[in-house]
This record gives structure tokens, sequence and C-alpha cells, in this order.
């Protein structure tokens, strides 16, 4: 039995009755073991890998796969000697357009084993053992006595010391302090650094509007040097702050307009990056463009509630009279939705199509929904699509 017309609107706010879904995990295509003798000098890389190395490290391709196969026999090496050098071992870099090994160690007398097996030797005071002791400490300390103005820490083997990036040396110090690790094995360094996380725009992700109802990331947008993402006008109003799939703070709405129409943008903060994708069945789907496709037509939706479904463009320039008052100049399908759908992509191919709007039905049975087309909604805040 289908519902009455509706908007699938944003009232799914209990995480309990939906769950949430995560930006998944990036798969790591680089190597998980050290070459064997049986391997090639120069490994299979992840595609592309070579020409990034060419341009960001200002590498020829012979010396960027070069560089590649001395890093993989200094992998195996360095595995080797550490056992050789054991309690004495300091850690160990690559030096040089060459990648040279290097293996600091404590006692002087393994220097010989070092250079035979085809490495350079370099005697610190302190063995890696004692530096990861210190830092260890220090992540204990901060546990309880964080603080933005010493943010990194880290064991730095080149200079044979456990080095805290700091904007205020004092709080470094406090935090060192705090730790009980020897002065002797920590330094405190100047930065400005201020860490944060990263998160990706991405259509068919939840949103969180205010503190509980729940819409649908459209499509990744821009205006200028600001981004952000497309949605549902009846999703929230301007100045409403928004939190990404995973709670964490987002943006806020920068206009939006309902009835009438259903349109909306957010702009985002500079701890997510508006990507040109859609979450699709198995995978991302990349957004090459907006050209409308025609009735008839294929056309899939991306939610955060009822994920990937599909149909057919059934009618464009529909008008809809919801509750709440009319919506004129949207497109109805035969693909199915539900609430907290709402603002999620619509996609026919590669081509962005719009932004959910509204409907009837839901995913068991089946419904028709409508979608506010993406094209009228960029050109009335002067937004730029996201493409790939």
């Amino acid at each position: 039995m289908l519902r009455r017309r509706g908007l699938i609107a944003g009232c799914a706010i209990a995480l309990s009755a939906f769950s949430l879904t995560a930006v998944p995990a990036m798969a790591d295509n680089g190597p998980s073991a050290a070459p064997t003798s049986a391997q090639s000098a120069t490994p299979e890389l992840p595609a592309g890998m070579l020409k990034a190395m060419e341009r960001d490290l200002g590498l020829s391709p012979a010396e960027a796969k070069a560089r590649i196969a001395n890093e993989y026999r200094a992998a195996s090496l360095e595995t080797k000697l550490r056992g050789t050098v054991g309690a004495d071992f300091g850690g160990s870099w690559l030096t040089g357009a060459d990648a040279k090994l290097v293996v600091a160690t404590t006692d002087a007398a393994d220097g010989a084993a070092i250079t035979a097996a085809g490495a350079k030797a370099h005697v610190v005071k302190h063995s890696l053992k004692e530096l990861d002791a210190a830092k260890s400490a220090l992540d204990r300390a901060a546990r309880t006595n964080p603080t933005k103005a010493a943010p990194v820490w880290y064991v730095d083997v080149k200079s044979n010391s456990v080095v805290v990036l700091a904007s205020d040396a004092s709080a470094a110090h406090t935090l060192i302090a705090k730790s009980g690790a020897d002065n002797k094995l920590v330094r405190v360094v100047k930065s400005a650094e201020q860490p944060q996380t990263f998160y990706d725009v991405r259509g068919g992700d939840a949103y969180y509007i205010g503190s509980g109802s729940r819409c649908s990331v459209g499509f990744s947008v821009t205006k200028g040097s600001q981004g952000g993402f497309a949605t549902a006008g009846h999703c929230g109003r301007a100045g409403q702050s928004t939190t990404g799939y995973n709670r964490v703070a987002q943006g806020s709405f920068q206009a939006s307009r309902f009835p009438g129409a259903d349109t909306a943008w957010v702009a985002v903060n500079s701890q997510w990056t508006p990507r040109p994708w859609v979450k699709g069945q198995s995978g991302n789907v990349t957004v090459s463009g907006s050209q409308q496709t025609a009735v008839g037509g294929s056309i899939c939706r991306s939610g955060s509630t009822t994920g990937w479904h599909c149909g057919t463009v059934q009618q464009h320039n529909t008008s809809v009279s919801y509750p709440q008052g009319t919506v004129s100049g949207v497109t109805r399908t035969s693909v199915c939705a539900e609430p907290g759908d709402s603002g999620g992509s619509y996609i026919s191919g590669s081509q962005a199509q719009g932004v959910t709007s509204g409907g009837s039905g839901n995913c068991s049975s089946g419904g028709t929904t409508y979608h506010q087309p993406i094209n009228p909604l960029l050109s009335a805040y002067g937004l730029t699509l996201v493409t790939g």
C-alpha cells in the first residue's frame, strides 16, 4: 500500500532507527612485504604512482623507477640489519637521490656489519627503544593534558631525539614535565602547525541538521573558492548548521528555498573536501557533468536511508502540491525513496540530474519520487558542479 504523497523529509532523526554509512576506507595498493630475490628489481606499482613521483619529487621516469627499486631493496636490508644490531638499533632512514640506507646504532662496533651489508652506519647516543619509550610517555600525558599549543610529537631518528612541535614552548615543556619523559631525549621546535582531520563530501552520504534531523548530500559544488554541496531546500534554512555522516562539524546552509522550489546549498568548513562522487551500489560513481536525461531514460538515486535504487524518468517540469506548499519544475521518476533520503543524488550514467525532493510509497512496495533538477539549482545560487 502506498503512503500518501509527502516529503522524503529529513525527519529520520534517531540514530537507533537508521545506521550511518561511513566513508569506505581507501584500499592500500602498496606492497605488504619487502621483495624477495625472485621479485623484479622494479616492483609493480599502483597506477599513476610513478607519474605522481615525477611531478611531486622532480624526478625523471628513469630516476623514479630507480628510486623505487632502491627503496624496496633498502626495506629488506633494514629488516635484516635491525636484527643484526639488536638492542643497539637507533633507527634508520634513506638519504640522497639514490635512497641510500643509513642505519643508526649506539655501538660503533656494529659499523663493520652495517657497512658490509651495503648500508651506511651512523653512531648515536640513544637507542630507538629509549626514544619510543619517551614518546609513549608523552602519549599517556596527552590523554589527560591535551593542548592545542603543542599538537604534534614524534620520534626523529635523524636527530636521535623526540621532537615536540609547538606554537607555545611553555605548553610543550608543561606536557613534557607531566609525562615524566627524560628532558635529554626531548626537544621543542617552534611550529605553527594546527593539524585537523579531513573528510570527503560525497553524494548520497548522510548529514545532520542542527540537533538531529537527517538528510542526504546531493552533489559537491563550489562557489568561488568555497566548497559545499547541493541539497533539498526543505532540509534546512539559511544559517542552520550541519554535521557530517560521522557527526563531525561540517558547515551551514547558505541559501534555501521551499516551497516554490526545493533548492539549497551548504558551505562546508576546511575539514571537508568536496569530491566529484556519488555513493553507488558497490563504489563511487564519478560525476562528469549535468546534462539532463530525456523522459524514459534510466536514472538512479543515492540516499542515506535506502542507498542505491534505479528507475526511469517519467516526466519533467512537474508541479507537486505538498502539505507545506506547491513545488514546480521538479522531475517525476519511478525510483523509490524513504525518509532521510531527502536531498540525495539522482544521476544518469555520469551526469548529475537532481536532488531528492519528495514522493510516495517506499523501497519495499515501490514508489514514485520527485527530484529538484540540478541545473536550475546551480544557476540560482551561482554554484559550479564538482566534476571528475
